[in-house]
């Protein structure tokens, strides 16, 4: 065991990711979807299982500030914003100029939602795949983000690949992140508080 969580546990989850398979998993906010975000054919899979628009782009985890360059460009206002960042909550960033991930991600405008997961068993994901990992809550469109485990529905445990096993009994109340979007001209614009 690991930082709290099972090496088997986290092994499965990342041969499935590389697989192209898709995966429920705790993250540092709710329980996500997801799935390698440099795989297109995995990525319409999250949008076939969720019911959800294409045009609706999904936000992606990182585990590391190192690796933002290698997917969008970081203005200073962004550096900054990381910088300040106390991690008492999460926060997503929306960057201009993306690439570097399947294209269905990417937003009309260009830009790409990512946030520096902080939670142990996510970044660590994140870590032994390599890639960007898709996060995006597990349920259906338009219905309420399940907050816990016992509150995914069973047909979204049935339409992935692999259920992760860490924080499966955690009721520990999240708060959804903070979303911040950088214009290519270094303004920013609060999105979510």
């Amino acid at each position: 065991m690991k930082n709290g969580f099972e090496t088997d546990d986290l092994r499965e989850a990342v041969r499935v990711l590389r697989a192209g398979g898709i995966i429920l998993y705790p993250t540092d906010t709710v329980w996500g979807i997801g799935c390698d975000a440099t795989n297109s054919k995995a990525v319409q899979k999250i949008f076939a299982l969720k019911r959800r628009q294409d045009s609706k782009s999904m936000l992606v985890l990182l585990d590391s500030a190192d690796k933002l360059e290698r997917y969008v460009d970081v203005p200073e206002a962004a550096r900054q914003l990381l910088e300040v960042n106390d991690a008492s909550r999460p926060l997503t960033i929306i960057y201009p100029n993306a690439a570097g991930v399947a294209p269905e991600l990417i937003a009309e405008d260009g830009s790409l939602g990512i946030r520096i997961s902080l939670e142990p068993f996510s970044q660590a994901l994140c870590a032994q795949l390599g890639k960007p990992l898709v996060s995006t809550s597990a349920n259906i469109s338009g219905e309420p983000a399940a907050a816990f485990f016992g509150q995914i529905s069973n047909e979204i445990k049935a339409g992935v690949d692999y259920i992760c096993r860490y924080r499966q009994s955690d009721i520990t109340p999240k708060q959804p992140s903070s979303i911040i979007k950088i214009e290519t001209d270094n303004r920013f614009v609060i999105i979510r508080q």
